[in-house]
């Protein structure tokens, strides 16, 4: 997605226009090309490849993540609090690989380089994971089994050798993808971007609607054998063209730049660290410091909103086996409730884009970055109320006794698991707000060459709410038990009061809005040196 951010910082991230030179200065063009650019056929294929990679490689995650819970409870006796823990450090996990994934290519070895590397170590733990799912004694013989320990450690270390291949690939196979076509011009980053998160969109589809049946009815032993074969046929897609990439050098690191001023500044202030005080580094290099620890107490803030976010993987994923999965002569896929976070995102998305900002922008409402992100906070609070609501009335009528998932009994409710829409649809409205909002804010307050320091802040943030997500858990567990009826997050939901864990979320983040709402409203954004610069997500 390419966008130009504005002084006023309330243009749209999505909203197409020219990007100016100074967001790649070492492209021949970049920021001058005029008209709409030209894609040769070896062009298309060389694009087309890193698509087709990035498709592979989400569907591969996601269905990783898409029934992980159901398979810890149901295959590897993991009780369901145990399971909603090992996915929230998962998932939290994923999301700070990256940071060292883009130091990593940045500062060593490449782009290139990292996401193969970082692809085959992905292979051996998607390898590991069927392997810990496997009936050994169908497979392979009557005295082939393998303790339940055994499985257990095979799909931890899978689940490490995961985050750390996803994470690698995920810092860098955008802007790789991007490197291609930058000589072609603005608008052809713009296309590359808008086709890269079409193709992130279908690869989470197909995941949450194909692969999770397959895991949940089939069983996960076959279910998992996809994931494994579709990032082999990523990573084959991946280097058909390796003598025709377009590849820069490794020529060190803004992170590890940072840093260094950080220490440089052995608490005496900032001035500290610059050349003309005797210190390292350019004045450009400290300012640039300054204006990204600005930003930090924005993003500390976001942390709320991501614990909330990862409810979807976890406490609506127990509430989703306890629920009615019926649907005419067949079940819905537990894990296929996530598609709606989904589709609301691709379909508010262009809503926004040309009808909502422009509009408000006609009538000198435009919103700030920050008043949209504040307005997906209060999305993300109605999500976990309306989900403890529901939660109230589902065990009111438990009324399905043995429905079964995955070989694994629940007792459920004869709610329709449809009934969750709502809330999964409030989660995806305001990733539309905070999200994007969130990735734009970050670019538009530091200088260019900071761009990517803020965006893998970001994009921790992400990864510390999940941290934060389990640590609320742990807490919850110390103060009300573990054990029922007054636990709220027993390892049996049905049995406690989950809802009041729902209520206790959506409380913090009103409360997280509160405060970011006067950090907002004190905040003054960053002055450009011109009227505008370019933002690449």
């Amino acid at each position: 997605m390419t966008s130009t951010v504005e002084n006023n910082a309330s243009k749209p991230l999505l909203a197409g226009s020219e990007v100016n030179a100074e967001a790649n200065p070492n492209s021949a063009g970049y920021g001058t090309f005029e008209g709409r650019p030209r894609f040769t056929r070896k062009k298309l294929f060389i694009v087309g490849c890193i698509l087709m990679t990035e498709l592979c490689e989400r569907l591969t995650y996601y269905s990783v993540v898409a029934n992980l819970i159901l398979y810890c409870t149901s295959t590897l006796d993991i009780s369901s609090t145990g399971a909603a823990r090992i996915s929230l450090i998962f998932s939290g996990s994923v999301f700070i690989v990256p940071i060292f994934g883009g130091y990593l290519a940045d500062a060593f070895v490449g782009k290139y380089n990292t996401i193969l590397g970082c692809g085959l170590i992905y292979v051996i733990g998607l390898f590991l994971l069927p392997a810990s799912a496997v009936d050994y004694k169908t497979w392979f013989g009557p005295h082939n089994e393998i303790s339940t320990e055994t499985r257990r450690g095979f799909f931890l270390t899978s689940l490490v050798l995961i985050a750390i291949g996803t994470g690698g690939i995920k810092s860098n196979v955008g802007p790789f993808g991007a490197q291609q076509v930058e000589n072609l011009g603005p608008q052809a980053v713009q296309s590359f971007f808008n086709w890269f998160y079409w193709f992130i969109n279908v690869g989470a589809i197909i995941a949450y609607s194909g692969v999770a049946a397959v895991q949940q009815d089939v069983g996960f032993d076959v279910g998992f054998l996809i994931p494994l074969i579709s990032m082999i046929i990523a990573l084959v897609v991946f280097v058909l063209n390796k003598s025709k990439y377009i590849s820069s050098p490794a020529k060190g690191s803004v992170l590890q730049d940072t840093i260094g001023v950080c220490c440089a500044t052995k608490c005496k202030g900032f001035n500290a660290a610059r050349e003309d005080e005797g210190g390292p580094y350019s004045n450009e290099m400290v300012n640039g410091v300054i204006a990204v620890l600005r930003i930090l107490p924005v993003f500390l803030l976001v942390i709320m909103y991501w614990a909330v976010y990862s409810q979807m993987g976890t406490t609506f994923f127990l509430q989703s086996e306890r629920m009615d999965i019926k649907l005419g002569s067949g079940n819905v896929p537990v894990a296929v409730l996530n598609i709606f976070d989904t589709i609301i995102i691709i379909i508010l998305i262009p809503i926004m884009q040309t009808v909502v900002y422009p509009f408000l922008a006609k009538i000198n409402k435009s919103p700030s970055h920050l008043q949209r992100m504040g307005i997906g906070m209060i999305f993300a609070a109605m999500s976990v109320f309306v989900a403890g609501i529901l939660e109230i009335y589902r065990k009111k009528d438990i009324s399905i006794i043995g429905q079964k998932l995955a070989g694994k009994t629940f007792n459920a409710s004869s709610i329709s698991v449809l009934a969750q829409i709502p809330q999964f649809t409030l989660i995806g409205a305001s990733e539309v707000f905070t999200s994007i909002s969130g990735l734009e804010f970050a670019y538009s307050q530091a200088p260019v060459f900071m761009q990517g320091v803020c965006m893998g802040l970001f994009l921790a943030t992400s990864g510390i709410g999940s941290y934060v997500a389990e640590l609320i858990l742990v807490i919850v567990d110390a103060v009300t038990g573990s054990q029922p009826p007054d636990s709220w997050f027993p390892d049996e939901i049905n049995d406690g009061k989950t809802e009041y864990l729902f209520f206790l979320l959506g409380i913090l983040m009103l409360i997280d809005f509160v405060i970011f709402a006067i950090v907002a409203y004190f905040y003054k954004y960053r002055k450009q040196d011109n009227c505008e610069i370019s933002v690449t997500v």
